[in-house]
C-alpha cells in the first residue's frame, strides 16, 4: 500500500500521559508527528486524521499509542506486541545487570524488591490454621497493596473447610494443585488444576476435594478486588448465587491461545464470566528476559512452572513454582526465565482487562 494510507511505527511502546481536567488533546494517527504522541500537521497530504480526547478528570494517567496500529484509538490496546517477531528483551548479562545485587528470601518468606515490589514464598510462609485449611496473606494492606488483596489456601487439615466470604468485592480462585469442588453461594461446579474461578460480590464460596472432601488436598490462591484485610468466615452457605453468569470456571484450554510476539497468555476471568474490573490470565514466559516495562494497574504474578529471575531498578530476586510477586502500579520490572522450557505464570490485574498493555 501507498506510505499515506499506513501509518508510520512513531515507537512500539505506549506514551504515559498525565493529562489536565478538560483540556483537548490531539492524537497523532500517521506516526509522522514530530511532537509524539500528539499531532503536529504532519498528515497533511495522507489519508489520516489526528484523534481528540477530551481529559474528563484532573490527573487521568493515559497510554496513548505509540505504534499506531491500536484498535482502541488513541489509547495502546497492546498492539504494538505482535509487531515484532519477538518480544522486546534486556540482556541478564549486561555489565550494568551482573552488578545487581540478588535479595535472598528474608522473615516471612519476603523477598522485597524496588518501590513494594517483592517475590512471597507461599511454601515457606507461615499458616493459620481454620476448620480444615490452612491460609496465609500473600498480598494485603499490611504488604503494601492499594488495589487488591492475596490469599492462599489449602485443604486437607482436620475438620471441614470453612465457607468464605469477601463482602461487596470480586474474588477470583485460581486453583494450583488437586481437583475441587466449588460451591458458590449453594452452585457447586468442578474445577481441574489451574483453572481460574469467579465469586461476584456479595457471594461466598467453599473448596474441597471432589466427593464434599474426601479427595486429595487442594492448594488455590484468591485475590480480592479491591483490597481486604482478611477473609470473612461464615457459619452457612448463603443461597444467592448471581444466575446472570452461571459460567464461573475457566480451564486451562490451549485453544483459546492468544500470541504475543513470541509469548501466548489465555484469558481465565474477565468479562465473558461477569467480572468486570479485574483479570485473571495464564502466560508462558520462553527462556529469555523481558525489557524493563511498567504497567498501570496492580498486577500478581503466580509462578506455576520454571525457574527464573524478578528484576526491578537495582535490586533482584530468584523466583519458582510457588512464588507469587507482587507488583504496585507503575514499578519497573522485567521477568527472565532461566529454565530452559521457560516458565508458566498466572497473573490478576486489577483495575485493568487487558494484560498485554505496558509502556
Amino acid at each position: 500500500m501507498a506510505e499515506t494510507t499506513q501509518p508510520r511505527i512513531a515507537r512500539h511502546k505506549a506514551y504515559y500521559t498525565e493529562l489536565e481536567e478538560g483540556r483537548t488533546y490531539l492524537w497523532c494517527r500517521c506516526g509522522r508527528s514530530r511532537s509524539q504522541p500528539f499531532c503536529d500537521g504532519s498528515h497533511r497530504g495522507t489519508d489520516f486524521l489526528p484523534v481528540r480526547h477530551v481529559a474528563a478528570v484532573k490527573g487521568e494517567e493515559v497510554l496513548f499509542c505509540g505504534c499506531k496500529h491500536t484498535k482502541t484509538p488513541p489509547f495502546c490496546d497492546g498492539s504494538h506486541n505482535n509487531l515484532l517477531a519477538d518480544y522486546p528483551e534486556d540482556d541478564p548479562g549486561s555489565e550494568a545487570n551482573r552488578a545487581i545485587p540478588e535479595v535472598p528470601c528474608g522473615e516471612g518468606g519476603r523477598s522485597i524488591l524496588n518501590g513494594g515490589c517483592y517475590v512471597f514464598s507461599t511454601e515457606r510462609a507461615p499458616k493459620h490454621e481454620r476448620g480444615g485449611l490452612r491460609w496465609c496473606t500473600v498480598i494485603g494492606p499490611e504488604l503494601g497493596s492499594i488495589h487488591q488483596s492475596q490469599f492462599h489456601f489449602e485443604t486437607g487439615g482436620a475438620g471441614d473447610p470453612p465457607v468464605i466470604a469477601f463482602g461487596e468485592r470480586d474474588v477470583v480462585l485460581f486453583v494450583t494443585e488437586g481437583e475441587a469442588e466449588v460451591t458458590i453461594s449453594g452452585r457447586t461446579f468442578a474445577a481441574k488444576t489451574h483453572s481460574g474461578v469467579y465469586v461476584a460480590p456479595g457471594e461466598a464460596f467453599r473448596v474441597t476435594g471432589p466427593g464434599d472432601g474426601g479427595g486429595a488436598p487442594v492448594k488455590f490462591l484468591a485475590s480480592a478486588c479491591p483490597r481486604a484485610s482478611a477473609p470473612e468466615w461464615l457459619d452457612r452457605m448463603p443461597d444467592n448465587f448471581d444466575a446472570a453468569h452461571p459460567e464461573r470456571v475457566v480451564p486451562l484450554d490451549p485453544a483459546q491461545r492468544q500470541g504475543m510476539a513470541n509469548r501466548y497468555f489465555q484469558m481465565l476471568v474477565d468479562r465473558s464470566v461477569g467480572s468486570e474490573v479485574v483479570t485473571q490470565f495464564i502466560g508462558h514466559i520462553p527462556l529469555s528476559k523481558a525489557e524493563p516495562h511498567r504497567h498501570l494497574y496492580e498486577e500478581t504474578l503466580i509462578v506455576l512452572s520454571g525457574a527464573g529471575c524478578m528484576w526491578t531498578e537495582n535490586l533482584k530476586a530468584p523466583v519458582e513454582a510457588g512464588d507469587v510477586i507482587f507488583l504496585p502500579r507503575k514499578q519497573l520490572h522485567s521477568l527472565e526465565a532461566t529454565s530452559p522450557e521457560g516458565m508458566l505464570v498466572v497473573g490478576t490485574i486489577y483495575p485493568g482487562d487487558n494484560p498485554a498493555i505496558n509502556y
